[in-house]
């Protein structure tokens, strides 16, 4: 039987999915498909399978998601399924985030970033990497690996990029019924790469989340082109929360806002300035980060 889990899924989906009115018709699918037998006799594995399916086969909100865990899910007396001391070791083992920094032949810099961690504890690492390529000619930053982050890392990235103060991005939260701004910062420490000097943005329909924003503000604010492949649409941010043992809910509780384009990249994603195949997105940004100007 699956039924405690289904009821507590659901009212996690009442009580914090960003489109309240969804989240009923989303609860509604869920268990008639209980009722169905479409969860019966099968492991933890398979049941955040399906159950998965059928969350997202509402409005395709790919952020929303039943995720089975081989580590048990700790019972914290809090909602949140966050462990803040597992996921510092898992983001220090993953460097971050940061795959790869390079100053390529012709001066132009590299910045191969697969996940863009808490700005809380990746920072340093950040402002090391942004540090490295200030005095390139050009910056390729391939995000065709990277399945999002935090939008406050986003908007670190976003800092070493402009010359004058732009306002990002906004994230209305439903759980406090709030809107956060998020601006790039005042100050950043080291030197700036700047505003003047061309970006290159490497897309993937792999790309997302908190990737996709950082793509999606510098596109919408005329800073980079986009060479690659449409993403794949998510800008519903969320929690985790426990749902048994060893499986959790991610349940999106938040959208973004552009303040240029007053909507987002939702079920659509980010279309690319130069739409290519991704294996060939990183030679094209290359060859125009390396031309001479006629």
């Amino acid at each position: 039987m699956r039924e405690p889990e289904i009821e507590l899924l659901c009212s996690q989906l009442a009580a914090y999915y960003v489109f309240p009115d969804t989240a009923a018709e989303i609860a509604k699918v869920v268990r008639a498909r209980l009722d169905e037998g479409a969860y019966s006799g099968v492991d933890d594995e398979e049941f955040a399978r399906r159950v998965t399916e059928d969350l997202q086969s509402v409005n395709g909100d790919k952020h929303l998601r039943l995720l089975h865990s081989a580590e048990e899910v700790p019972e914290t007396g809090e909602e949140s399924a966050f462990d803040p001391v597992a996921y510092r070791k898992e983001a220090e083992l993953d460097a971050f985030g940061i795959h790869r920094v390079e100053r390529l032949e012709g001066n132009v810099g590299l910045l191969d970033l697969r996940l863009l961690h808490d700005a809380e504890i990746a920072t340093p690492a950040y402002v090391a990497a942004m540090n490295l390529v200030a005095h390139t000619d050009a910056l390729i930053i391939d995000l065709r690996n990277n399945r999002g982050g935090d939008p406050h890392t986003v908007a670190l990235v976003c800092s070493y990029l402009f010359d004058e103060p732009v306002h990002l991005n906004d994230i209305y939260n439903r759980p406090d019924d709030t809107t956060q701004q998020f601006w790039t910062l005042p100050h950043v420490p080291g030197p700036k790469f700047g505003g003047k000097k061309p970006v290159y943005v490497l897309t993937s329909s792999r790309t997302f989340s908190g990737a996709e924003e950082l793509s999606y503000n510098l596109q919408q604010n005329e800073r980079a082109t986009l060479i690659g492949e449409t993403t794949k649409g998510g800008a519903h941010p969320g929690d985790r929360y426990r749902v048994g043992p060893h499986l959790k809910s991610a349940v999106p509780n938040g959208r973004a806002i552009n303040p240029v384009s007053g909507t987002n990249w939702e079920g659509v994603g980010v279309v690319p300035h130069i739409q290519v195949p991704e294996d060939s997105a990183f030679e094209v940004a290359y060859e125009k980060a390396t031309s001479k100007p006629e």
